[in-house]
């Protein structure tokens, strides 16, 4: 009974308080800070721990970032707070051409609009926003100054990285290929059983407040009845360290218009097809 009116008192209170934060010109922005671990497989178990040291430094501008989320009642406007390298002292210009660019979502219409460069040149990527299936769990934790619930899902890995490329995506597979593309049956004259191919997906954990009642998040995630304030995905983790709302200078959030208009399909087949044509040439470059 304790439990039972612990969770009404709960849900009464962010029901009572957000309507007095959720104004007709409500605004807010959220910062947000991701951290990955360093995955070297096979590579890393060569390596001391200096030399992993060394890398982990290196790439620090990889595993580590900070994002800006900029939000109304329907609309955000999501980018990353670039930082300069410490060992070059630039920017990380091969990484930045398979990370997230300026992006924009709209959840009443459903639309997303992202700018995307991938080697100078704009793409301007026009598509649906990814369509979660979210199971909302009963656990809670406070972030802040917010009481958060949690929710899970499991989402296709083609939906989370269509902007991220891998030399694993241009390896055959090693499954051993059919010869006729008629299936044979086998001598009792049974049909054979053709094993369905399964989709690599991903598993993710999200932690959203009713208290700012948005529909938004960080990234593509969004659809729940709260603003997302920490994803954890794979080896990264994205937690939100600040909110401002209703800030005193009126954010301007407006949607990316520069750049060739593609959809996810399209701007991933491109940059594929962009790399495997560099490493032909690169390979007639050696034999020459």
């Amino acid at each position: 009974m304790n439990i039972l009116f612990s969770k009404f008192f709960l849900f009464t209170t962010l029901f009572f308080i957000t309507p007095t934060i959720f104004s007709q010109e409500f605004q807010g922005k959220a910062y947000y800070f991701s951290k990955s671990t360093m995955q070297l497989g096979k590579f890393g178990a060569t390596m001391n721990e200096a030399q992993k040291k060394q890398i982990k430094e290196r790439l620090k501008n990889r595993l580590e970032k900070t994002y800006i989320l900029s939000f109304n009642k329907e609309e955000s406007i999501f980018k990353e707070d670039e930082k300069v390298d410490a060992y070059s002292g630039a920017t990380d210009t091969w990484g930045k051409n398979f990370t997230p660019g300026k992006q924009y979502k709209n959840v009443k219409t459903r639309e997303l609009i992202q700018k995307q460069e991938f080697y100078g040149k704009q793409f301007l990527i026009k598509d649906n926003l990814l369509d979660i299936i979210w199971v909302l769990g009963k656990e809670t934790k406070q972030i802040g100054n917010y009481i958060c619930f949690k929710a899970t899902a499991t989402i296709p890995n083609s939906d989370l990285n269509w902007y991220d490329f891998s030399w694993n995506e241009l390896r055959p597979s090693n499954k051993k290929e059919q010869s006729d593309s008629i299936p044979k049956t086998v001598l009792d004259g049974t049909p054979p059983v053709l094993e369905e191919e399964t989709i690599p997906t991903t598993n993710v954990t999200a932690w959203y407040s009713p208290q700012i009642p948005i529909s938004q998040g960080p990234l593509e995630y969004w659809g729940l009845p709260g603003l997302i304030l920490e994803v954890n995905v794979g080896n990264t983790t994205m937690l939100c360290s600040k909110i401002v709302i209703n800030p005193d200078e009126k954010l301007k959030i407006e949607a990316p218009q520069k750049g060739k208009e593609v959809t996810k399909k399209e701007y991933k087949s491109i940059i594929t097809g962009k790399m495997l044509e560099m490493r032909n040439n690169r390979g007639r470059r050696r034999r020459n």
